[in-house]
This record gives structure tokens, C-alpha cells and sequence, in this order.
């Protein structure tokens, strides 16, 4: 299974769309929490070539950008067999 990484804030709602669409699809996740870990915002925005906006994500590391991307992915098949892979 896929290692899936999930940059995030408090009360963010696409932030709620990408961990849910995740659990629909049975992956599990880690969520940092860059509100509450302020340290680990630098970390996201360098991994993510300078994006500030939650959620940012990343697969197998692999940046796959925040929550439309995710969803774009999802939509054209792509999503699932990234998640496959190790």
C-alpha cells in the first residue's frame, strides 16, 4: 500500500474531502497538521515547490497537489493505481 501524506490545517474543508475520499478507498494516511506544527509548514511548502494552500499531498512521494487535484485524479483513473504501488 501506498505511503500517503497529508499536509493540513484546522477547519479546513477540503482538507475533510481528501482524508475522506482516502477512507472511501480504504488508505490509510498521515496528517500533519501544519496549524498545530507550526515547524512542519516549512517542510509542506518546500516539498510542495512553494504551494501555501491545505490540503497539500503527497503519494509515495510524490507531489500530487491539493484537493482538486486529488479529486482530477480520482476522475481520470489515475488515482488508484498510484495508490497501489509501493
Amino acid at each position: 500500500m501506498a505511503e500517503v501524506i497529508i499536509y493540513s490545517r484546522d477547519f479546513c474543508p477540503f482538507c475533510t474531502r481528501a482524508k475522506a475520499l482516502f477512507e472511501r478507498l480504504g488508505q490509510s494516511y498521515t496528517e500533519i497538521n501544519i496549524q498545530r506544527d507550526q515547524a512542519q509548514e516549512a517542510t509542506m511548502l518546500e516539498r510542495s515547490g512553494g504551494r501555501k494552500s491545505v490540503p497539500q499531498i503527497f503519494i509515495n512521494e510524490t507531489h500530487v497537489g491539493g484537493c482538486d487535484d486529488l479529486f482530477a485524479l480520482h476522475a481520470a483513473g489515475r488515482l488508484k493505481p498510484m495508490l497501489e504501488t509501493l
